[in-house]
């Protein structure tokens, strides 16, 4: 019982650890980069309409792929609630290109190589894999309101069932 309860307080420990520090009803810091055609794209560009902002280690991986793949599958139902959704990875436009297309993902994928959309909204910290302590993107979404305003932040991802958390 006591290795169970110190292995459940690692676990929080590293769960508190991956939480950003941006708050719900705060505003959502500003970024500008390009999306996977390489157009201009800003977070503000999208004031007036529901933002869904999702940050994901790497295209074409399992659980990247099954996340952006149960979005896009439940895109017409997302949009009815009037978001948009952008994803953001470490990836170039050209992987962000080929994801789009193996997929058929129906919204933008925005680029992030200099990591300065993941470090401005406190995404990317250390994570553990088999063991090994590695510096990665943590899967967080930030739901965000016509203001600009942080509605929602969802740092526990399901990746099988994300829509499911974002309308609940």
């Amino acid at each position: 019982n006591y290795i169970s309860i110190t292995n459940k307080a690692k676990w929080f420990y590293l769960q508190k650890k991956r939480m950003t520090k941006l708050k719900v009803g705060k505003l959502a810091p500003e970024f500008l980069s390009t999306d996977q055609n390489g157009k201009p794209i800003k977070l503000s560009d999208f004031r007036g309409r529901k933002v869904i902002l999702y940050f994901y280690p790497k295209d074409n991986t399992p659980g990247c792929t099954e996340q952006a793949c149960n979005l896009k599958d439940n895109y017409e139902a997302l949009q009815n609630k009037g978001y948009v959704i952008l994803g953001v990875s470490r990836d170039t436009a050209k992987s962000h290109q080929r994801f789009i297309k193996q997929h058929e993902l129906p919204f933008s994928l925005v680029v992030d190589t200099d990591l300065k959309i993941n470090r401005t909204f406190d995404v990317w910290g250390e994570k553990m894999m088999f063991g090994r302590k590695y510096l990665g993107t943590i899967r967080t979404t930030f739901l965000i309101d016509e203001k600009g305003i942080i509605e929602k932040i969802i740092s526990d991802v399901d990746t099988e069932n994300h829509t499911h958390q974002i309308l609940n």
